[in-house]
């Protein structure tokens, strides 16, 4: 029991001190709908040490200009490491350049998925070769159209939710159980060996938002752990919270329950359940890196 005591004022302390919030009063149009976030996370391996925009091999960004505010979160196929790769290198650079595009003159506010396009080119383009692979999920809300916009590959993802309900969701692109959709560079002469997907091939969504929604953005690490009920029952608690710290207080219980769901041995975990569709007889969490983006839509 003292370890476990122990084990939450840690992930406490961590929680506490790796946090942004993404809120800019001065470059919002009080008339028009804009996110108030937060981001959380925590990396697999608690000893890494901690860089602004990842969370192990997770990577995420928010950012705004004056016709939207944008999420974007990305997940660094782990398996890379196993070949002497930086794992997280290819997510971070990949969301890194999304902030940076959406200052661009040319960004649309309607199209994620170029931004995630224009942002693997530039991987792909890169002097130093950038390798490895990652999902990818990001939100575009258009200010003067009240409408998000969502491109969704592999099996990061988001869920908004109003009035106690799921309203939006997206789906997990698997190729097969635990091998998500991603975009890729391989090293040279293994183009063929390795799965690498088109930023086109994206799930993509539009749809209205309205004052007060609730809006996850996540990694795997959370919706492979917290199952969609739990989530929801969590998120239903800030439908129209504009306080930022109210907002942080529930993003770091999400994460704080992934983490502690993934080193459950003995729970039926949403990992668990797909598992065992797919004939693979398994229980208990996955561990994972988490990141966590939580935002709400102020009107």
């Amino acid at each position: 029991m003292q370890s476990s005591i122990i084990t939450v004022r840690a992930l406490s302390r961590i929680i506490k001190n790796k946090f942004s919030t993404f809120l800019d009063p001065a470059i919002h149009n009080s008339s028009q709908p804009h996110f108030v976030s937060v981001v959380v996370g925590f990396p697999k391996c608690l000893s890494n040490k901690y860089k602004i925009g990842k969370f192990g091999d997770d990577a995420w960004f928010t950012s705004s200009n004056s016709q939207a505010d944008v999420i974007g979160v990305a997940d660094g196929v782990g398996g890379w490491t196993r070949y002497g790769i930086d794992a997280g290198e290819f997510s971070s650079f990949l969301m890194r350049t999304c902030e940076r595009l959406v200052q661009n003159n040319n960004f649309n506010p309607n199209q994620p998925v170029n931004l995630l396009s224009s942002s693997y080119k530039e991987l792909l383009d890169h002097k130093k070769p950038i390798l490895g692979s990652s999902t990818a999920c990001v939100l575009i809300l258009n200010r003067e159209t009240g409408l998000l916009h969502t491109a969704n590959i592999g099996d990061s993802g988001f869920m908004v939710v109003r009035h106690g309900e799921i309203v939006h969701r997206s789906e997990e692109q698997q190729h097969y159980f635990n091998t998500p959709f991603q975009l890729s560079l391989p090293p040279p002469g293994n183009a063929n060996r390795v799965l690498s997907d088109s930023p086109e091939s994206a799930d993509t969504y539009s749809f209205p938002v309205k004052d007060g929604d609730v809006i996850l953005v996540a990694t795997d690490g959370v919706f492979d752990n917290v199952p969609k009920d739990l989530l929801l029952e969590t998120l239903k608690g800030v439908e129209g919270e504009k306080d930022a710290v109210k907002l942080q207080m529930t993003a770091n219980s999400i994460a704080l329950m992934a983490r502690s769901l993934s080193f459950d041995s003995n729970f039926m975990s949403p990992f668990a359940i797909n598992a065992r569709k797919n004939n693979i007889h398994t229980i208990g969490g996955k561990p994972d890196d988490i990141t966590v983006v939580l935002a709400t839509v102020n009107l």
